[in-house]
């Protein structure tokens, strides 16, 4: 695919406007157990230091890889120009603001080699904007399927990881979110499980000025997922959005409970 080396994983990384997180983030790639992977970071036209940065890091491990797009066309196309350009046979996601534990890579590999699985996601925890752990841990079922995952996606993009020897080739629809999610569906509706691990090995950073931080705008795009990807009718439509809206609520009230607990409470471990 254009170079000589063939890795088992490729890294997929958008990147625009990264500069205050980009290297921590490919620093938890570097950190992996596993390193049979290449990172490709692929720069959506950034305005600060973003590309500046990258090379400082490529500088130091051959396994970076940067594509500068000529225009800012969102995470959908930079994903699938570096899903385009990737060799593994592995593909596994993460966005310039988030992080992977160091065993992350080589225990999901394993996980899905034991499970024969195409499609697998984790568990992981969100951090505050400077990178605080919260007490909040999104939860993994051990299966998820196309019906679970319409009612709520406890996917984090972040975790996913798939096979793309089983899958075929994958591309994101290009909306300017929810764009993950709606490949999630895309596999599941093709009859591909996500199989959840347990293990908690990844880091999302709530970053406020995200645009996955505006709940109001997230719940519009799910909406055009049900209705214009998924081509559910009003009545499913509504069906779907129904449990989507309460869920979304409940893991909010946790998520603000979480931040909101006591030194003594985190300690002690009480939910």
């Amino acid at each position: 695919m254009g170079h000589e080396r063939v890795p088992a994983v490729s890294v997929i990384t958008p990147a625009y406007n990264a500069e205050r997180f980009i290297k921590e983030t490919i620093q938890s790639v570097l950190d992996q157990t596993y390193s049979d992977w290449e990172m490709i970071i692929v720069d959506d036209r950034s305005k600060d230091r973003t590309v500046e940065y990258i090379k400082e890091m490529q500088s130091k491990d051959a396994r970076i890889r940067l594509i500068e797009l000529e225009e800012n066309s969102g995470s959908a196309v930079a994903r699938n120009t570096a899903i385009e350009n990737a060799a593994g046979r592995y593909i596994a996601f993460l966005d310039s603001d988030d992080r992977w534990m160091p065993e992350k890579l080589e225990r999901q590999l394993r996980f899905m080699q034991d499970k024969d699985a195409a499609f697998s996601f984790t568990a992981y925890v969100r951090t505050l904007e400077d990178g605080t752990e919260t007490d909040y841990i999104s939860r993994t079922p051990a299966t998820v399927d196309w019906d679970a995952l319409m009612k709520r996606c406890v996917i984090g993009c972040l975790t996913v990881m798939l096979d793309r020897e089983k899958t075929g080739e994958v591309k994101m629809v290009d909306i300017r979110t929810r764009q993950d999610y709606a490949l999630w569906l895309e596999l599941t509706r093709r009859g591909f499980t996500a199989h959840g691990l347990a293990d908690v090995l990844a880091k999302y950073r709530v970053v406020d000025d995200s645009i996955s931080s505006n709940k109001w705008r997230a719940a519009k795009r799910n909406w055009y997922v049900f209705r214009q990807i998924e081509s559910q009718s009003l009545p499913k439509a509504l069906w779907y959005f129904g449990h989507y809206a309460v869920i979304s609520v409940k893991d909010l009230i946790d998520y603000k409970i979480a931040l909101n607990k006591g030194p003594d409470d985190q300690k002690s471990g009480r939910e």
